[in-house]
């Protein structure tokens, strides 16, 4: 029971639901507010889901998988079928979304314009430094194509349709007494005896005949089948293996020094403080009021409370104004023009007119650049150019192989000779269990690829990492088949041995439990297997050393003479009785555990009803999908 429970809390739709970051769905989601299209992937009671909603959705979840699992993944979305499924799971959870954001609309949720504002602050897209940036806000939002109010609608709706879920998980609950019961069942121990007998010990009376070999074969033809198999001639060049023969001299260190002098120096930053005072629709009565900050500001007064009174940047005014430090390159053009020509802390801009408004920028501190010496980073510089010239190396070599693997096709011999290698090879292998150093999942499909197989040529360069490639030729196939009836037979014979003495083992044991139910003695029976009785006090569902079948079966168990004994089959193929001979009931649980599990069932049922929710939502939906 509490393993279902765990399941169910660490299901899809629970990843779904308490996934819903609002911003990590934004760069996927943001085609519907970004633009529309006249080709809309799906249709949602007459609310489109547009195309660009779809790829972006895609291809945001597309790169997700590829830089989870790298080339794995690109084999994968190689196959129709499952790229096929993988869209459909896109536009699936899509429609799911709608339905949540129809069905939170039509309840009157709101997000208030405070908790939206919370909300964008909290983004660490949107923050420099652990704190609310605004010119990296807006920033940001242009390279999605976003204006902040149009972001602003789009987050509360996202946000309506999370509070729509958090109602809905919140709705369920657990009993104490429901929590307390499961519990009481996990902590139950029992007092059980069992003994084993090995099957192995029945193999001597085990007879196998010829037609008993014939009929498992004709059976378990497909047991028989072998993979297709190759073994491979290979040559691998890596840039790594060449910077040991490569001479770096102090020359070429301190030109890179002096060619990367940017990457050793901290440029100047500046801390400012912001008052914004936006055009709105009467830009007349903007410049006036930015006219008159400017004097009040002039005239002395503290430009923090100034700031927190009259500036249109929320975020910045709720202190004061401040936006921490800036470098070059952080702001627009007009900001950052301005705000580096002021001379002393303190000094306050004119009005300087932008895209966002009229700002006035007051400098509060200064950080000078500072530059990294020479001596502090001349090993890793020599290092990066041992490297350099490595790669450059490791290039005009690939390219000479590349030729020579082509003109010389038959054999890899010029090819090593060329490089300075050697030809290796591996022993036969199937494309599901490649040898480690032929793993890379682009080179085992060249392996297996007809032309290398039937023409028996050099393939391609191919890499298998970062300056790191590989040619192979197929040196040996062996193609799929059934093996023959005589190549198996000694295979099947050990099958059938072991599978006639268990089922003798069975038979002898259940005789035994027979005769334990009648009362009758049977020490002497397990005397003759050399066998008694094993007794096991307090036995744990989990962590105990017993044989996992018996635990089990023990606590499927009765305690009562017709139902407190069993035979059980083990995993490797021996016998068990098992007896149970008390229950031991137990609240030695936490008030914390049974809090924690009232939790997880009360997250259980409102993931069930979440389910349920969204299944009924679509049953009484009208959904069209246009895609495949």
């Amino acid at each position: 029971m509490l393993e279902k429970i765990r399941e169910g809390s660490q299901g899809t739709w629970a990843i779904v639901i308490l996934g819903l970051v609002i911003l990590s769905f934004v760069f996927a989601g943001v085609g519907g507010y970004v633009s529309s299209s006249s080709n809309a992937a799906a249709s949602v009671n007459g609310s489109e889901i547009s195309q660009t909603t779809f790829d972006r959705a895609y291809q945001n979840e597309r790169a997700r998988m590829e830089a989870q699992y790298g080339e794995s993944f690109s084999i994968l979305a190689a196959d129709s079928a499952y790229l096929s499924q993988f869209r459909k799971n896109i536009i699936d959870r899509l429609i799911a979304d709608k339905l949540m954001e129809q069905a939170a609309e039509e309840l009157g949720l709101r997000v208030s314009e405070e908790q939206v504002l919370k909300s964008i602050a909290s983004m660490p897209e949107f923050q420099v430094g652990q704190s609310f940036d605004n010119e990296r806000f807006k920033a940001t939002l242009r390279q999605i194509g976003f204006q902040p109010s149009t972001f602003k609608d789009y987050l509360r709706s996202e946000m309506t349709r999370q509070q729509f879920v958090s109602a809905m998980l919140g709705s369920e609950f657990s009993l104490e007494s429901e929590a307390s019961k499961i519990l009481a069942l996990q902590f139950q121990t029992r007092d059980i005896q069992y003994f084993t007998v090995a099957s192995s010990g029945f193999s001597d009376s085990v007879e196998i005949s010829d037609q008993d070999i014939e009929v498992y074969y004709q059976q378990n033809l497909t047991q028989f089948d072998t993979q297709e198999k190759v073994s491979l001639e290979y040559i691998e060049l890596n840039a790594d293996d060449l910077m040991a023969g490569i001479d770096v001299t102090d020359e070429e260190v301190e030109d890179l020094y002096n060619r990367s002098s940017n990457d050793f120096q901290t440029e100047e930053q500046r801390r400012l403080s912001l008052i914004l005072i936006e055009f709105g629709e009467d830009e007349d009565a903007a410049r006036e009021k930015a006219e008159a900050t400017l004097t009040r500001l002039r005239s002395g007064e503290d430009f923090a409370m100034v700031a927190s009174e009259v500036s249109d940047d929320a975020f910045s005014a709720e202190n004061g104004g401040d936006l921490d430090y800036i470098g070059r390159g952080d702001m627009d053009e007009e900001f950052e023009d301005a705000a580096f020509n002021l001379e002393n802390v303190g000094d306050i801009t004119d009005i300087v007119e932008s895209d966002f408004g009229l700002q006035i920028i007051k400098l509060t501190d200064i950080k000078d650049q500072q530059v990294t010496p020479f001596a502090e980073v001349k090993d890793t510089l020599a290092e990066q150019v041992r490297r350099e010239k490595a790669v450059e190396e490791f290039f005009i070599l690939q390219n000479t192989a590349a030729e020579l693997a082509f003109e010389m096709p038959n054999d890899l011999i010029e090819v090593a000779d060329a490089l300075d290698t050697e030809v290796k090879s591996t022993a036969l292998f199937t494309k599901s269990a490649p040898p480690t150093e032929v793993s890379s999942p682009l080179v085992v499909n060249q392996a297996f690829s007809d032309e290398l197989i039937g023409d028996r040529v050099n393939s391609e360069v191919i890499s298998i990492g970062e300056n790191n490639v590989m040619i192979i030729r197929v040196k040996e196939h062996e193609p799929e088949r059934t093996k023959s009836l005589e190549e198996v037979k000694p295979e099947i014979v050990v099958q059938l041995t072991a599978q006639k003495a268990q089922e003798a083992a069975k038979v002898w044991a259940q005789s035994v439990l027979a005769e334990l139910e009648n009362g009758s003695d049977i020490t002497d029976k397990l005397t003759e297997k050399n066998i008694g009785w094993e007794l096991q006090a307090d036995l744990t569902r989990f962590g105990s050393d017993v044989p996992a079948a018996v635990v089990d079966k023990v606590f499927q168990l009765a305690l009562n003479e017709e139902q407190n004994k069993a035979v059980v089959e083990l995993t490797n193929g021996d016998i068990s009785v098992v007896q149970l001979n008390h229950v031991n009931s137990s609240e030695a649980y936490s008030a914390e555990q049974l809090s924690v599990m009232q939790r997880q069932l009360g997250q259980m049922h409102s993931q069930i009803e979440i389910t349920n929710l969204i299944e009924a939502l679509k049953a009484n939906a009208d959904i069209e999908v246009y895609i495949q």
